[in-house]
């Protein structure tokens, strides 16, 4: 039996892990992924004999707040990350991949990937959690996986945080992944659309620490995702691809491959000011950018909040 519970090993779930560990606690973080990523996820694929990767979820981050800086800092200096001035004065990203520092602080955790939480219950000793044909318990359980989905896992055990998650919408977002054989004649690493159907591109093999051919990321805006919701994917990654030679302007070329990702619950409302959400009296929590700021940085913020607000209902109940 852990002490606590995680679910959900995104940004959010596992600083507030960290957090929890290095104070003492037994965590155990569960995670549906195959491996370590959520919205910083980074995908391989083989162009021209080479393995190439693709960040098609977060493309970076910035670091604001004190305590932030201090966790990107100690990323640069092991070579999790870097900046990435094509993006913006302060702009970062992980190295060589964008899940790169999801996998640095995932590897001293106790983290299960592959385990999806189907159900959690209430018993004497604590929380069960049902996952497959796995069952876990604790004496506390935090959740950190998106909103739509914490509402639908804490309906039953913890209604009052299930409405809080569920009052908070997710935009989609369509990412396109194309390898291309020669660069394209775009002079520019990165494009940012305002109301044209491609809101961001990125020339991600041009990314600090990457290597081989040319690779592009595309994210539709929320309109255009909405419109192409329901569509296969070859089919949105190709009308997506058409989009973005026409936003750009760049003649059409014939790409080596061609993928996409639908992110359902990309970039969600803010609840500023939250933070996060603990009830010491059930033992549960929840975090999450939703509860602080749609960014990188508002889902570790959001996770420490989380940490200290379990770690002082921990001092209050032994004082």
């Amino acid at each position: 039996m852990a002490d606590i519970l995680i679910i959900g090993g995104g940004m959010a779930g596992l600083c507030a892990a960290t957090a929890l560990a290095e104070a003492g606690q037994r965590i155990i973080v569960i995670d549906k992924g195959r491996g370590p990523g959520g919205r910083m996820a980074a995908r391989r694929a083989e162009l021209a004999g080479e393995t190439v990767s693709f960040d098609h979820g977060a493309q970076y981050f910035t670091a604001r707040d004190p305590a932030f800086r201090e966790v990107v800092a100690a990323w640069e200096a092991s070579g999790a990350a870097a900046r990435w001035p094509a993006a913006g004065d302060g702009a970062w990203v992980g190295t060589p991949g964008m899940n790169t520092p999801i996998r640095a602080m995932a590897q001293p955790l106790d983290v299960r990937w592959g385990v999806r939480a189907d159900a959690l219950s209430r018993t004497a000793a604590g929380w069960r959690v049902a996952a497959g044909e796995q069952t876990f318990t604790a004496a506390t359980v935090l959740v950190a996986v998106p909103a739509e989905q914490a509402a639908v896992l804490l309906a039953d055990a913890a209604p009052d945080l299930a409405m809080l998650a569920g009052g908070v919408e997710s935009a989609p977002c369509w990412a396109v992944m194309a390898g291309f054989p020669a660069p394209l004649p775009y002079t520019h690493d990165t494009f940012r659309g305002d109301t044209a159907p491609v809101s961001w591109a990125a020339r991600n093999s041009a990314k600090p620490g990457r290597s081989g051919a040319e690779a592009w990321v595309i994210h539709a805006s929320p309109a255009r995702s909405r419109e192409l919701i329901d569509l296969p994917k070859d089919e949105a990654a190709k009308a997506l691809l058409a989009d973005f030679f026409a936003a750009t302007g760049v003649a059409p070329a014939v790409p080596q491959h061609l993928d996409a990702h639908r992110w359902l619950y990309a970039l969600p409302e803010a609840r500023k000011g939250e933070g996060a959400r603990f009830d010491p009296a059930l033992g549960i929590g929840i975090a999450g950018d939703y509860l602080h700021s749609p960014r990188v940085e508002g889902a570790w913020l959001s996770g420490r909040a989380l940490a200290q607000a379990v770690l002082q209902e921990r001092v209050a109940s032994t004082s």
